[in-house]
Protein backbone atom coordinates (compact mmCIF):
# COMPACT_ATOMS: atom_id res chain seq x y z
CA UNK A 1 0.00 0.00 0.00
CA UNK A 2 2.75 2.57 0.72
CA UNK A 3 4.06 2.15 -2.82
CA UNK A 4 0.63 2.88 -4.29
CA UNK A 5 0.28 5.95 -2.10
CA UNK A 6 3.76 7.07 -3.16
CA UNK A 7 2.83 6.62 -6.83
CA UNK A 8 -0.29 8.77 -6.33
CA UNK A 9 1.83 11.37 -4.50
CA UNK A 10 4.21 11.45 -7.48
CA UNK A 11 1.33 11.84 -9.92
CA UNK A 12 0.00 14.70 -7.80
CA UNK A 13 3.43 16.31 -8.12
CA UNK A 14 3.12 16.15 -11.90
CA UNK A 15 -0.33 17.79 -11.71
CA UNK A 16 0.85 20.58 -9.44
CA UNK A 17 3.91 21.31 -11.56
CA UNK A 18 1.84 21.34 -14.74
CA UNK A 19 -0.90 23.51 -13.26
CA UNK A 20 1.73 25.85 -11.80
CA UNK A 21 3.07 26.35 -15.34
CA UNK A 22 -0.48 26.95 -16.57
CA UNK A 23 -1.18 29.45 -13.77
CA UNK A 24 1.26 31.96 -15.34
CA UNK A 25 2.88 32.86 -12.03
CA UNK A 26 -0.37 32.33 -10.10
CA UNK A 27 -2.14 35.03 -12.10
CA UNK A 28 -4.81 32.56 -13.32
CA UNK A 29 -7.16 31.40 -10.56
CA UNK A 30 -8.11 27.80 -11.44
CA UNK A 31 -4.70 26.52 -12.46
CA UNK A 32 -3.23 28.25 -9.39
CA UNK A 33 -5.82 26.65 -7.09
CA UNK A 34 -5.27 23.21 -8.61
CA UNK A 35 -1.53 23.66 -8.14
CA UNK A 36 -1.85 24.56 -4.45
CA UNK A 37 -4.35 21.78 -3.66
CA UNK A 38 -2.35 19.05 -5.42
CA UNK A 39 0.89 20.35 -3.88
CA UNK A 40 -0.57 19.89 -0.39
CA UNK A 41 -2.05 16.51 -1.30
CA UNK A 42 1.24 15.34 -2.79
CA UNK A 43 3.17 16.31 0.35
CA UNK A 44 0.61 14.66 2.61
CA UNK A 45 0.70 11.40 0.63
CA UNK A 46 4.49 11.43 0.56
CA UNK A 47 4.62 11.83 4.32
CA UNK A 48 2.11 9.01 4.76
CA UNK A 49 4.20 6.66 2.62
CA UNK A 50 7.27 7.56 4.69
CA UNK A 51 5.67 5.94 7.72
CA UNK A 52 6.74 2.64 6.15
CA UNK A 53 9.26 3.40 3.40
CA UNK A 54 12.77 4.72 4.05
CA UNK A 55 13.17 8.48 3.61
CA UNK A 56 15.78 8.25 0.85
CA UNK A 57 13.80 5.74 -1.16
CA UNK A 58 10.44 7.50 -0.82
CA UNK A 59 11.80 10.93 -1.60
CA UNK A 60 13.88 9.74 -4.55
CA UNK A 61 10.98 7.83 -6.11
CA UNK A 62 8.57 10.75 -5.49
CA UNK A 63 10.88 13.27 -7.15
CA UNK A 64 11.66 10.87 -9.98
CA UNK A 65 7.98 10.33 -10.76
CA UNK A 66 7.46 14.09 -10.70
CA UNK A 67 10.48 14.81 -12.89
CA UNK A 68 9.78 12.18 -15.53
CA UNK A 69 6.03 12.88 -15.44
CA UNK A 70 6.56 16.62 -15.92
CA UNK A 71 9.04 15.85 -18.69
CA UNK A 72 6.44 13.71 -20.50
CA UNK A 73 3.63 16.25 -20.00
CA UNK A 74 5.91 18.96 -21.35
CA UNK A 75 6.66 16.98 -24.48
CA UNK A 76 3.21 15.49 -25.10
CA UNK A 77 0.94 18.31 -23.98
CA UNK A 78 3.00 21.49 -24.07
CA UNK A 79 4.99 20.78 -27.22
CA UNK A 80 8.43 20.97 -25.59
CA UNK A 81 11.46 19.66 -27.45
CA UNK A 82 12.42 15.99 -27.24
CA UNK A 83 16.18 15.82 -27.65
CA UNK A 84 18.42 12.78 -27.25
CA UNK A 85 20.04 14.32 -24.18
CA UNK A 86 16.72 14.98 -22.43
CA UNK A 87 15.47 11.50 -23.30
CA UNK A 88 18.67 9.94 -21.97
CA UNK A 89 18.37 11.90 -18.73
CA UNK A 90 14.76 10.75 -18.28
CA UNK A 91 15.81 7.14 -18.87
CA UNK A 92 18.54 7.47 -16.24
CA UNK A 93 15.98 8.82 -13.76
CA UNK A 94 13.67 5.88 -14.50
CA UNK A 95 16.55 3.46 -14.03
CA UNK A 96 17.33 5.06 -10.68
CA UNK A 97 13.69 4.80 -9.58
CA UNK A 98 13.65 1.12 -10.50
CA UNK A 99 16.87 0.44 -8.62
CA UNK A 100 15.56 2.25 -5.51
CA UNK A 101 12.35 0.23 -5.62
CA UNK A 102 14.12 -3.09 -5.90
CA UNK A 103 16.76 -2.20 -3.32
CA UNK A 104 14.11 -1.56 -0.67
Amino acid sequence: MPWIVLLIAGLCEVVWATSMKQSAGFTRFWPGLISIVTMILSGFLLSWSMKTLPLGTAYTVWTGIGAVGAFLVGIIWLGEELSPGRLGAALLILTGIGLMKFAT
